[in-house]
């Protein structure tokens, strides 16, 4: 800042520079590259990063996706998806979730249900999108501490109404998910609504998609987070910390699946740019060789074991501390979560985000409850993260002490 303050970035650009800001190995392979090949059209020819990135990403992405294609942001990689399941089933509808966001461009505003803001005085939207249940407690009306399985059968449940009231299983081309739902409250899919989804598809002849765009690239402790479950999607879309802040996304998925795209039916101007790619290749080598998911365990740790002890005090109004890896969540409010129900912390989550800017520390709301996120960066250190804590607890205590 030009009054030379400091800030402690707990947003990465909403997760987006996973290795910190500027970290000197990606800005060098950057650098480099803008002196070789800005720009190649990818329609045209692969230039050498695109085949580069493609080598670092096979050994980590799930066994069984093996063709890649690359593009700019991540809505446009989720329009694609949804595109190539179209295309390859012949039906159009798409199933999305409650509480997902998947971006703001017109095809993606159709699959995003987090917030109304996204799609306001936007209507109509892309037509054949139908929304069903995620297991999310306060979503369903119940309390914290809601069993598991309870949420999951209801969320099963619904969907199979959907199927049989909404959309004709042979209507419908896809089911698209983020793995843990990030706009929508930072909430981890459980590994038994995952599965229960993948039966569904299988049973069907549905396109499976995994929206790994926020929680992809480490966030979660694993390098996808999909890898919590074992559950393999028939399309994976990522993005954000791909290139730690050069737009960059793509598509990975069965190349059974791919081959029925035309050739010329996929592609864009700046698809797999050259500089983005170098970036990313960069990102790759340096998860590798700082160990960065191993840092990602020992500060998670520490960051449950700090926000659980808020947590027990009372006075906190802590209803929830949730999450995986560095993507963590804190929701406030210890009343009545029924539907309908008006949360006596109203608008908290925003003033405690205001007060730790001014305090320096960066962070940032989600969701249509009183939810505060935690994405710090990957390869935050022990320090940085316990000073960051200690802002954010004192801002608690001033802000929801009040309230």
């Amino acid at each position: 800042m030009a009054s030379g303050k400091k800030l402690l970035d707990f947003t990465t650009g909403i997760g987006v520079t996973n290795l910190g800001h500027c970290h000197p190995k990606v800005s060098k392979a950057a650098a480099d590259q803008c002196m070789k090949v800005v720009h190649a059209q990818c329609s045209l020819a692969f230039h050498e990063p695109y085949l580069n990135l493609i080598s670092r990403l096979l050994p980590v992405v799930p066994q069984g996706l093996d063709t890649f294609f690359f593009w700019n942001s991540g809505a446009e990689a989720v329009e694609q998806s949804v595109k190539i399941a179209r295309s390859a089933t012949g039906r159009q509808n798409i199933i999305t979730m409650q509480g997902a966001y998947h971006g703001r461009t017109f095809g993606t505003m159709a699959l995003t249900r987090s917030k109304t803001i996204y799609t306001l005085g936007s209507a109509p939207l892309m037509p054949g999108v139908f929304v069903t249940l995620f297991p999310y407690w306060h979503q369903l009306g119940l309390p914290p501490d809601a069993d598991e399985k309870t949420m999951v059968d209801h969320c099963l449940h619904q969907l199979s109404l959907v199927l049989s009231q909404q959309t004709a299983p042979t209507d419908t081309a896809a089911i698209i998910i983020e793995t843990v739902i990030g706009e929508g409250g930072y909430v981890p899919a459980p590994k038994s609504f995952l599965e229960g989804l993948r039966k569904i598809c299988d049973e069907h002849g549905i396109v499976l998609i995994f929206d790994e765009v926020q929680c992809g690239f480490g966030r979660t402790g694993k390098y996808f987070a999909l890898e919590w479950s074992g559950v393999k999607p028939d399309l994976m879309v990522f993005a954000k910390g791909v290139a730690n802040g050069f737009p960059l996304s793509g598509i990975v998925g069965k190349k059974a699946l791919l081959d029925k795209m035309k050739p010329g039916s996929m592609g864009g101007t700046y698809a797999g740019n050259a500089v983005s790619c170098a970036a990313a290749v960069a990102c790759a080598d340096v998860m590798k060789e700082e160990n960065i998911l191993q840092n990602v365990e020992q500060r998670s740790k520490e960051l449950f074991d700090a926000l659980r002890k808020m947590k027990a005090n009372p006075s906190f109004q802590i209803s929830d501390v949730r999450g995986q890896g560095l993507m963590v969540a804190v929701e406030f409010g210890t009343g009545s979560h029924a539907p309908g129900t008006r949360n006596p912390l109203q608008g908290v989550a925003a003033q405690i985000s205001k007060r730790c800017a001014e305090q320096g520390l960066l962070i940032l709301s989600t969701s249509v409850f009183e939810v505060i996120r935690f994405i710090p960066p990957l390869n935050i250190s022990k320090d940085e993260l316990a000073e960051g804590v200690k802002i954010f607890e004192n801002v608690v205590r001033e802000v929801v002490g009040s309230a």
